[in-house]
């Protein structure tokens, strides 16, 4: 871990530990951070080092920085609501590495603490691998004050821009291009076995060639093929993401051709097998 050395006694609250969160959590934990946990769901996902706290008023209470990992923009707004007004509040900072696109996100930053927009990429795997992509934005001294946490968190991080939003924007324009690409696998994978090909021989021979992408080289052999289907992110995550991607760049009056149709697979899909692993796109598009 970078940036300054952690005191012993340094805590750092963290609220939503689901398949994310729970990791991230873990990451600070290994990094010598006393973490305060709270998790809508009860204290059995707190990770082991981490202290329950029963909500996020007592979160508040105990921490100066608190890291968010929350479903949606509406939960965050309600939890930031209830840092800042918690009484005898310490917190100062707010981390949140959810994804709420970029109106939501300039809006939590006014909300009081010190808001850096950090959203996640590379999955749980990476998470715990700290490979995980952390981008972040905010100003220079909101983001100089939670450095050290956000280097607890993962080992790979790239402040994107200086002012809140910005992140979510490339995280947005991440996760369409991941839900584009798989879906796209999907039915290209599905094209070529009616054909007669073998799954793996189309990998090998894809990632070897322009068609490469993240599906072909991840998602496909690591679950697809494994028939795993486990990478810890769900369906009906993806096809929010894809829909706030959706209306935000129809806001900043973008391009968009291809994304209406992205969304529309995500959503037959999510409304075809609600929460399941975003991978089981392939059989969903397949038909097996």
């Amino acid at each position: 871990m970078s940036g300054r050395a952690v005191a012993e006694h340094e805590v750092v609250g963290f609220v939503g530990l689901g398949n994310m969160g729970g990791v991230l959590a873990s990451n600070l934990v290994s990094a010598g951070f006393q973490v305060v946990a709270h998790d809508a769901a009860g204290p059995a996902r707190t990770p082991t080092g981490a202290r329950w706290a029963p909500g996020p008023a007592e979160v508040a209470r105990a921490a100066d920085i608190v890291v968010l990992s929350l479903p949606d923009g509406i939960v965050c707004t309600s939890v930031v609501r209830e840092l800042a007004r918690a009484r005898d509040s310490r917190v100062t900072h707010v981390v949140d590495t959810s994804t709420v696109g970029v109106a939501a996100a300039r809006e939590l930053a006014g909300l009081g603490p010190a808001y850096v927009d950090a959203p996640v990429s590379g999955g749980v795997a990476g998470a715990r691998r700290r490979s995980l992509m952390v981008m972040y934005a905010g100003a220079d001294e909101d983001c100089a004050g939670v450095e050290p946490v956000l280097a607890g968190l993962s080992d790979r991080r790239r402040r994107v821009g200086d002012r809140p939003g910005q992140a979510q924007a490339l995280k947005l324009a991440n996760n369409f291009l991941s839900a584009t690409a798989l879906a796209a696998t999907s039915e290209a994978v599905a094209f070529g076995q009616a054909a007669g090909l073998d799954m793996a021989v189309m990998l090998e021979v894809l990632n070897a060639s322009s068609g490469r992408s993240g599906a072909t080289a991840d998602k496909f052999p690591e679950e697809v093929l494994t028939g795993r289907y486990a990478s810890g992110f769900s369906n009906t995550l993806m096809a929010k993401d894809v829909g706030l991607y959706l209306r935000e760049t129809e806001a900043l009056g973008g391009a968009a051709a291809v994304a209406p149709v992205v969304q529309a697979v995500w959503e037959a899909f999510t409304a075809a097998e609600p929460d399941a692993d975003f991978t089981r796109v392939y059989p969903f598009t397949a038909g097996v």
